[in-house]
């Protein structure tokens, strides 16, 4: 957020293009940051709506649970398969720009985690557009900008102080961007091959579809970059052992209830049955203690 206001409030007033913001948000609370952004902005500030036109000198902000999609000429809002488990999804919004505007965008991948973004901006440099990042010893989660540097030709590598002023130049052409040192790497065509993998949103087949950044969509459409699909199905092992020692935990405290009214039974073998399920959910807790994850970044 504040690597954002930055570069919001240092833009001039006569900024030759139009601006979009995406930042992945919750999808149940209401988003205060076209008010924040406006506060702070000499540019108009306004949240995102469906079929609005596209005007030079207006910022337009992503809002809770809808993808920004940027058209020629005007915007349209979707809920559409969430992209890294996010909607809105800055890859999307990347993507439908150079899509509409190919060589005319300018992507700015500013601080945070994990690789959201990189397949977005790599689409950008791809189009020939201009991939800005902000540069990973400043950033306060520096994550996305390097995995943009791993996988895009990016052109500017800027601390957030220079980024407003190298836009104003590169939207009134006094700046001609910088060719990139990196070549840009070719897909597989476009081919798309089944993992083996599920999806952890719907449990569905993945298939990879790109070769550098690799990205990874299920046949309803969700999309997860490599380091956030590592990422959440690290977090849905860890969901299963807990639900598993609930499920163990409840099958003890049922043997035990029923060992306590089973006066022609077999109580001895119901509290038997109930210390071992305890045993078992005490070893999968110990197992989720001693559990290692290596870093993603």
């Amino acid at each position: 957020m504040e690597a954002l206001k930055s570069v919001i409030q240092a833009l001039p007033q006569n900024l030759g293009a139009a601006v979009f913001v995406t930042i992945h948000l919750s999808p149940r609370a209401k988003s205060h940051l076209p008010e924040i952004l406006g506060r702070v902005s000499q540019l108009p500030v306004m949240p995102a709506r469906d079929g609005r036109p596209v005007t030079s000198g207006t910022i337009y902000v992503a809002v809770p649970d809808r993808h920004l999609l940027v058209a020629e000429n005007h915007v349209h809002l979707t809920r559409g398969p969430k992209e890294g488990l996010h909607r809105p999804s800055i890859n999307v919004t990347f993507r439908s720009a150079a899509a509409a505007y190919g060589n005319k965008v300018v992507g700015v991948l500013l601080s945070g985690m994990l690789d959201d973004g990189a397949s977005g901006l790599w689409d950008i440099a791809k189009r020939d557009g201009v991939a800005i990042v902000q540069d990973p010893n400043e950033a306060q989660f520096p994550s996305m900008p390097m995995s943009a540097l791993q996988d895009v030709a990016v052109n500017y590598v800027s601390k957030v102080d220079d980024i407003a002023p190298l836009l104003t130049r590169l939207a009134n052409g006094s700046e001609v961007p910088e060719m990139p040192d990196r070549i840009h790497v070719v897909r597989n065509n476009g081919e798309e091959h089944l993992t083996g993998f599920t999806c952890p949103e719907c449990r569905g087949p993945l298939y990879e579809h790109r070769s550098t950044p690799p990205e990874f969509r299920c046949r309803v459409g969700h999309l997860f970059p490599l380091k956030t699909l590592l990422e959440e199905e690290t977090s849905t092992q860890e969901r299963k052992l807990y639900e598993a020692i609930v499920s163990l935990e409840e099958g003890a405290d049922l043997a035990e209830y029923a060992a306590a009214r089973d006066d022609q039974g077999d109580p001895k073998r119901l509290t038997h049955e109930a210390r071992q399920l305890r045993e078992h959910a005490a070893g999968i807790r110990k197992l989720i203690e001693e559990r290692v994850s290596p870093s993603v970044d």
